[in-house]
């Protein structure tokens, strides 16, 4: 099938994107002598890793969006580098879930992030407020987007 090529690259896209954000993170920490911060963040990339082998199944998928979560969310409060992983953890939000649980989770996370990103910076900037606002759009268009295509292909 022709679109599956273009789905699987974009999907391997949002796994680097997760993998490069967490290095990062990983790097800041360790550079400003953290090394249980750092530990942590190895962890939250161990779990996100097990990902694919549960989203498909329900109630797994939903456990472990919610472990993903949860220590994303310990992280970001910890560390500013942190916040950022939210970001491809909303296409989580949108294969896991169904669209009302999705649309819902992406507005939470991304209010989380807004937040999380403000906090650490000492004050609520438009660009900490337009800039994650925007990316979580572009991202829930994108995983629509995606899905369709998916869903086109699978009739063919």
């Amino acid at each position: 099938m022709m679109t599956d090529v273009p789905l699987r690259l974009l999907s391997w896209a949002v796994h680097v994107t997760a993998c490069g954000l967490l290095a990062i993170a990983v790097v800041g920490v360790l550079r400003e002598d953290r090394p249980g911060l750092a530990a942590g963040g190895v962890l939250l990339g161990l779990l996100y890793a097990t990902g694919p082998a549960v989203q498909g199944r329900a109630v797994a998928g939903r456990v472990w969006l919610g472990l993903v979560t949860g220590g994303w969310a310990v992280l970001a409060v910890a560390a500013p580098p942190f916040v950022w992983v939210a970001f491809p953890l909303l296409f989580a939000y949108l294969h896991v879930l169904p669209l009302w649980g999705a649309m819902f989770g992406v507005t939470v996370l991304t209010s989380a992030a807004v937040v999380a990103a403000a906090w650490h910076a000492g004050e609520l900037t438009t660009p900490l407020l337009v800039g994650p606002g925007v990316a979580a759009v572009v991202v829930t268009l994108l995983a629509l987007a995606c899905k369709a295509l998916r869903a086109q292909a699978d009739r063919e």
